[in-house]
């Protein structure tokens, strides 16, 4: 099922008052969007990876779907095909596979989260004042895309070790075997992903995230990337308003019961091969 149907299923089987009925469907009209589907939406790198810096593989495993739309978009991982390629992967294999697998299992809670829902129909609210209602870029879009922007700025600011243990488990891997990794389980293979990993490494543009003003260059080249039209200077103004809404919301986006240091059930309980013990 589609993130944007999930969300369908959502608000016509919870108990919500009309606000929170009103920022679920412009989710769910944003997910149908075709630049969403061009992007892999979700949590961004920096929180997908935050709980498991010390697996390296496993970190490049949880980034992978982000990567992947990227380098290549027509290549998707889906885990009714990486499953079945645990049994017999290697212990560097499994530990991207189990990664791969927390990030589809972190993105399907996140996007079903009341704080999900909110916080994105109100940055959507902030970027509709600030550039303006008739701007070609959809505010339902710029709402969600960054807020997930802003829900790393806010972890780097809690967690400021994070950003070069994220960086040292990157370097630590080797994008070729993540590469042929990837070609094991997706329907369609790539030889883009190799690549990809180098440059997005030495680019460490999860830095600039830290100031309003380097989180709206960043975000203007992932609207070019997607062929939106990006914004002027007034996008500041929002990000800066959104990111308070977002640490305000902390807890709301990333529930304590959820957002646990241990893998997802998922991940955990499938097979891990006669090779996978221990940690990469």
């Amino acid at each position: 099922m589609a993130a944007w149907q999930r969300i369908g299923s959502l608000a016509k089987s919870s108990p919500f008052d009309l606000q929170y009925a009103a920022h679920l469907r412009a989710c769910q009209q944003f997910l149908k969007q075709p630049a969403a589907r061009r992007l892999e939406s979700g949590m961004n790198y920096l929180a997908h990876a935050l709980r498991f810096l010390d697996r390296p593989w496993f970190v490049i495993g949880a980034c992978l779907p982000d990567l992947l739309s990227v380098a290549d978009r027509s290549v998707r991982l889906r885990s009714r095909r990486v499953i079945p390629v645990l049994e017999n992967a290697d212990r560097e294999d499994v530990e991207i596979y189990h990664g791969v697998l927390q990030h589809l299992y972190d993105d399907d809670w996140f996007h079903a989260t009341r704080g999900f829902a909110e916080a994105t129909g109100e940055i959507s609210v902030l970027f509709r004042q600030a550039i303006g209602a008739d701007h070609p870029t959809p505010c339902s879009f710029l709402g969600h895309i960054v807020m997930e922007m802003l829900l790393d700025s806010v972890l780097i600011e809690q967690h400021p070790e994070a950003l070069p243990r994220f960086y040292a488990a990157m370097d630590a891997i080797e994008p070729l075997k993540v590469q042929q990794a990837v070609n094991q389980c997706a329907r369609q293979p790539t030889e883009r992903l190799a690549l990809l990993i180098p440059r997005f490494i030495a680019e460490r543009f999860l830095f600039d995230y830290q100031t309003p003003q380097g989180l709206a260059y960043r975000l203007n080249q992932v609207l070019k990337r997607v062929k939106l039209t990006p914004l002027d200077r007034h996008a500041v103004d929002a990000i800066t308003a959104g990111r308070r809404v977002v640490s305000e919301r902390l807890e709301d986006l990333l529930p304590p019961e959820l957002f646990v240091p241990e893998p997802c059930p998922i991940a955990s309980t499938a097979s891990s091969g006669p090779q996978a013990g221990g940690r990469a």
